[in-house]
């Protein structure tokens, strides 16, 4: 039987990206621990950037998808923790320069009552299953169908507070349980390069006296 090691979990979790943010879970921090057994069970420990996270669900099956698809696990274990709580220290220098690079495009801020998204760029499915955001230089965000699908709903067309609404339905929480990460979710796609932000026209007329 072959022997799964530690790194080889790790190096196929750099594959599963934050739903929130466009940065895998290793370089996020996430990780905390990978264990392996002699007869190849894995179990992880990982923690999320908040405790209310909406994708708790949807990250914690990723990990075990990516987990998985190295050869020779049995089985997949995954416990959520939350000591020590999760802080941007904790991100791999990679990380930190992957958000950095996106507060540096960051031009002006967001007006989250009147802005409309438009999603740009495209989605590349890869050979093994994973997703790829491609802006407009061919620099690939590795993502999950869950962005994928937000990014799509972002149309030009559609204020923040609509896509708030239509993401809330479509995973099945509360509008207050997803309104927070809907909003960083814009951020980091705009600061990605993947989203551009529409505002509505002003008219100048002015009426004569």
């Amino acid at each position: 039987m072959t022997s799964v090691t530690a790194q080889q979990v790790l190096e196929s979790l750099k594959q599963c990206m934050d739903p929130e943010i466009p940065i895998n879970v290793v370089d996020m921090g996430l990780i905390y621990g990978v264990d392996v057994s002699d007869d190849n069970k894995v179990d992880v420990k990982m923690t999320m950037t908040t405790r209310g996270c909406p994708l708790h669900d949807t990250l914690v099956n990723d990990v075990k998808r990516y987990v998985n698809k190295v050869s020779g696990v049995s089985s997949v274990n995954v416990e959520i923790v939350w000591d020590p709580p999760w802080t941007p220290e904790k991100m791999s220098e990679e990380g930190k320069k992957l958000i950095n690079y996106g507060k540096q495009k960051t031009i002006t801020p967001i007006n989250y009552e009147t802005a409309m998204p438009q999603g740009i760029g495209s989605v590349v499915k890869q050979e093994d299953g994973s997703l790829l955001l491609m802006d407009e230089n061919q620099q690939g965000f590795m993502v999950n169908q869950a962005i994928v699908e937000f990014w799509q709903m972002c149309n030009g067309k559609r204020k923040i507070t609509e896509l708030v609404d239509m993401f809330s339905q479509k995973i099945g929480l509360q509008r207050n349980q997803v309104e927070k990460e809907v909003l960083q979710l814009v951020q980091q796609l705009r600061d990605g390069g993947l989203l551009i932000i529409h505002e509505p026209e002003v008219s100048n007329v002015q009426f004569r006296k």
